[in-house]
């Protein structure tokens, strides 16, 4: 058996199969293309004694050479039980899978390793992408581990740390007025320079890395899943990847094939494109006006992959809730002042979102729950008031 076992692409919506072993980008259709793999004959026995990083997982993953791996050692974050916090919003069993730990403090880290592995494997060497700032700086900084060159185009109101990030590590930054959107605009009208779009989505590989906290999720509680999964929702990579993951996890017979956690798409109220169309019962969303919130990385108001977000939801019973500035910022300093962990503003809305779904029983007090924190909050010092 090779070092991956990656078969083929397949386009999100239609199901047109496409080669894996060229460069790809979208569908002809225009939607997200996904990695399928070999799945017969994989044993789970075999990753036990392997080191702890996300490639340990490696017959799941897109790079097919060993060799062609560009890594800083991500991966395998810790899930971690939140007792005292748990215990003030009535979840006695809630569980934090904390990727502000992983290599450039965000687990934009993930995608950018295996995107950037693959993208080296089949001969790229320009990327380019437009980000609200962590994506941008995690694969600004793996493509300077491979010797690639970047261009980042990011709105000028990201945060600093992620403009200087890219800048530290060589990156040509262009910073634009607008949002995420704009500066997608910009890096269209620079591709004819050679450049590779490895914008959200628009590359079949960076979900494949992202999908490893799916992994990671079920082998650290013995291959099994919890009863619920919130995640903070912008362009959706990570929650359609743990989806993704846990499918070919019971494809493989790794986890038990009657059971999924509820996944829940945790957005902000001042851009909530996803809980709009989920509450609709709508398969695809509508592009949110003037978003804005202080959740910077989730300020997306119309993600490429929205239909497949929607299909993770509705599949796993799950919701999207939508939770305000206000909240979020005061679970981000309960979280810390509790747990004595510094939290991203994207992950205190998830554990904002814990707190209104159990007071709404949704969340039930025995529910076995993960929240997703997304980042470091030493990313965001702004966020929390000091003297």
């Amino acid at each position: 058996m090779g070092y991956s076992t990656l078969s083929h692409l397949t386009c999100g919506k239609q199901g047109h199969d496409h080669d894996a072993d060229v460069v790809a980008g979208v569908c002809d259709c225009g939607s997200p293309l996904l990695a399928q793999y070999d799945l017969s004959g994989l044993s789970r026995d075999v990753i036990a004694g392997r080191p702890p990083t996300l490639w340990r997982y490696h017959e799941l993953l897109p790079v097919r050479s060993p060799e062609n791996v560009v890594t800083l050692g991500e991966g395998m974050t810790p899930l971690l039980p939140m007792r005292r916090f748990g215990a003030d919003v009535g979840v006695p069993r809630l569980l934090m899978k904390d990727e502000g730990l992983i290599p450039t403090g965000t687990f934009k880290a993930r995608g950018a390793a295996v995107g950037v592995s693959r993208a080296y494997e089949l001969g790229v060497r320009k990327i380019a992408m437009p980000t609200n700032g962590n994506a941008g700086s995690a694969w600004a900084t793996y493509a300077a581990r491979a010797g690639m060159q970047s261009l980042i185009a990011m709105p000028r109101s990201a945060p600093k740390i992620c403009r200087t990030e890219c800048v530290a590590v060589g990156a040509e930054l262009a910073l634009v007025d607008g949002l995420i959107g704009d500066a997608g605009a910009y890096i269209r009208g620079r591709l004819a320079e050679g450049y590779v779009d490895v914008s959200t989505l628009r590359e079949p590989y960076r979900i494949e890395g992202k999908k490893t906290m799916g992994l990671e999720i079920a082998e650290q509680l013995g291959w099994r899943v919890p009863d619920v999964i919130l995640y903070p929702t912008g362009g959706g990579v990570g929650l359609i990847g743990i989806w993704k993951a846990l499918n070919e996890l019971r494809s493989l017979g790794w986890i038990a094939a009657d059971r999924m956690p509820r996944l829940v798409a945790v957005q902000a109220e001042g851009c909530a494109p996803i809980v709009r169309a989920w509450a609709k019962g709508a398969p695809e969303s509508e592009a949110w006006p003037d978003a804005s919130t202080v959740a910077f990385g989730i300020t997306v108001p119309k993600a490429l992959g929205d239909f497949l977000i929607l299909r993770a939801v509705y599949e796993t019973e799950g919701c999207a809730v939508a939770v305000s500035d206000a909240d979020l910022l005061a679970e981000q300093r309960r979280v810390a002042e509790l747990e004595g962990t510094f939290v991203c503003p994207e992950g205190a809305a998830a554990f904002a979102a814990v707190r209104q779904l159990r007071e709404s029983g949704w969340i039930a007090s025995s529910d076995e729950v993960v929240v997703l924190n997304t980042g470091a909050g030493l990313k965001y010092p702004e966020t929390i008031p000091t003297p």
